[in-house]
């Protein structure tokens, strides 16, 4: 009898305990990323490594649920609605396009950005300081630099008279780049020759009929679906023997001529704070905008003797990073 009491008393006991065990399992939180192209895998990258950083593990603590929305603006607002539907923890947004895609897709759920235009300009925040609502994130001044890209661009190719650009003229960030390189280039005394693309077939049939004679260089502006596209603009432009300038540094690895601006390996390293607070219940408006300041000028010198383009010496001391 004692026997029998004494394994009911322990079943008792090892069937309480399932709840307890249940409920210490640790939570394993769900991120919805959204990105416009393969050619931003290196912001979640740096998402990774900051998010490791803190402490969180991926697969244990959280995991990522991408959505390659591959430039396409319809595409990345279904995505955002279906990932707040599925109930995600938190939405984020790699860059611009698909954050305004992401915030007009949503209601109610947090998004953390990684925009390469001025937020407050846009209406993703109120100010950086106090973002209100559901959006903050990280700043990279992508299109703030076009300017100085078009002024970097001349000093590498100092009889620079024509360049070539394509973008999506229905995209705010592509009207907004527009209109400060056309600017800068008046200044310049530089023809700036603007291309609309309303479609990635548009934009490869476009470039493809790039001719040398009709332009002296390639200028890209941050366009998702341009920085999409970008291997193609690449190896059209070192086989006519175009030099270019790129908004990205990925893509003077991969041999374009040059760009200036922030690493995105640091931008989402950086941004993975965001996440790690919002997740552990703080809110978006309660964290302010970061702004990355560090800029690197990358050249590629093997694709300018590929091109036949001879750099001046000033300029390749100014480099923070020469690839030869």
């Amino acid at each position: 009898m004692n026997k029998k009491i004494s394994a009911f008393l322990l079943a008792t006991i090892l069937l309480a305990a399932v709840p307890l065990v249940e409920a210490q399992q640790p939570k394993v939180y769900r991120v919805g990323v959204l990105l416009p192209g393969s050619a931003w895998y290196e912001i979640i990258d740096g998402l990774r490594v900051g998010l490791r950083e803190l402490g969180l593990e991926e697969g244990k603590q959280f995991i990522l649920e991408i959505r390659d929305t591959k430039a396409d603006l319809k595409a990345a607002e279904e995505a955002a609605r279906n990932l707040e539907q599925e109930k995600v923890n938190l939405i984020y947004a790699t860059r611009t396009s698909v954050t305004i895609a992401a915030k007009r897709a949503t209601a109610d759920i947090p998004i953390v950005f990684c925009a390469g235009t001025d937020p407050v300009v846009l209406g993703l925040v109120e100010s950086f300081a106090k973002p209100g609502g559901r959006l903050t994130g990280v700043y990279d001044p992508a299109t703030d630099l076009t300017a100085k890209r078009l002024e970097i661009l001349k000093e590498i190719v100092p009889k620079l008279r024509r360049a070539v650009t394509f973008y999506d003229p229905r995209s705010p960030v592509g009207i907004e780049s527009s209109k400060l390189a056309r600017e800068a280039a008046r200044r310049m005394g530089v023809q700036f020759v603007e291309r609309h693309v309303l479609s990635v077939e548009e934009l490869q049939a476009g470039v493809r009929a790039i001719k040398m004679a009709e332009v002296d260089a390639f200028f890209q502006l941050a366009d998702p679906m341009v920085l999409g596209q970008a291997q193609l603009i690449i190896d059209t432009a070192r086989r006519i023997r175009l030099p270019t300038m790129f908004v990205d540094q990925s893509s003077v690895i991969k041999g374009a001529l040059a760009a200036y601006s922030v690493s995105y390996h640091e931008v989402g390293r950086l941004s993975a704070k965001y996440v790690q607070r919002i997740l552990a219940g703080v809110k978006p408006r309660d964290l302010p905008v970061q702004q990355v300041d560090k800029l690197d000028l990358v050249i590629n010198l093997k694709t300018a003797k590929q091109i036949g383009l001879t750099i001046s010496p000033t300029v390749l001391a100014r480099a923070d990073r020469v690839i030869k």
